[in-house]
């Protein structure tokens, strides 16, 4: 028996939307709802605005399953969707423009690092907030959502080489933006 590759799945899972299978409409939204939801949270930094993204995002899909063609994952084309929802709805708010992260380890931390992690993870999304959009996207995508550069270069309709540049000028700045946190957290001011 041939494996399927993910593309082909998602075609096929996509032809059982377009049907009205509702235990297929059940699987696209369970595999893919939260990562456009956490994208536009990363993206607009308003999780209610980021909810209506992502289900705007998702009414696209269903009105695009009877025309699905299989050139691109379920996950992907919902990323690109979800960035053009973002980037048009920055716009509208003046808060765009074309110009221009670390994980925790532990797997189960005690009281204290838990909290010192939520701490840090606010930091980093405060942080994040304060990047360019586009730079906010490339981080999200390739740091939070787990797309490789290639895919993440896809949705943001970009070359690899601008994301890698996005990726770099990101990161330099989020090192900045961190740095007090961590003199504070290391002892050293």
């Amino acid at each position: 028996m041939r494996n399927l590759s993910d593309i082909e799945r998602d075609a096929a899972l996509m032809q059982a939307v377009a049907k009205g299978d509702p235990a297929a409409s059940r699987k696209v939204a369970d595999q893919h709802l939260d990562g456009s939801y956490r994208l536009a949270v990363r993206i607009l930094g308003d999780p209610s605005m980021a909810e209506d993204i992502a289900q705007e995002a998702f009414l696209k899909l269903w009105k695009q399953a009877p025309n699905w063609q299989p050139k691109a994952q379920i996950r992907t084309w919902l990323h690109r969707v979800t960035h053009n929802l973002c980037i048009d709805y920055l716009r509208k708010q003046n808060r765009y423009s074309d110009e221009e992260v670390p994980e925790l380890a532990d797997p189960a931390p005690g009281p204290l690092e838990a909290q010192e992690q939520r701490q840090l993870g606010d930091k980093v999304t405060e942080a994040l907030q304060q990047l360019p959009p586009r730079q906010r996207i490339a981080i999200s995508l390739v740091h939070f959502e787990d797309c490789g550069n290639i895919e993440a270069a896809s949705v943001m309709d970009i070359s690899v080489d601008a994301l890698e540049s996005l990726l770099a000028r990101g990161r330099r700045s989020l090192k900045e933006l961190l740095l007090p946190a961590r003199r504070l957290r290391d002892g050293d001011m």
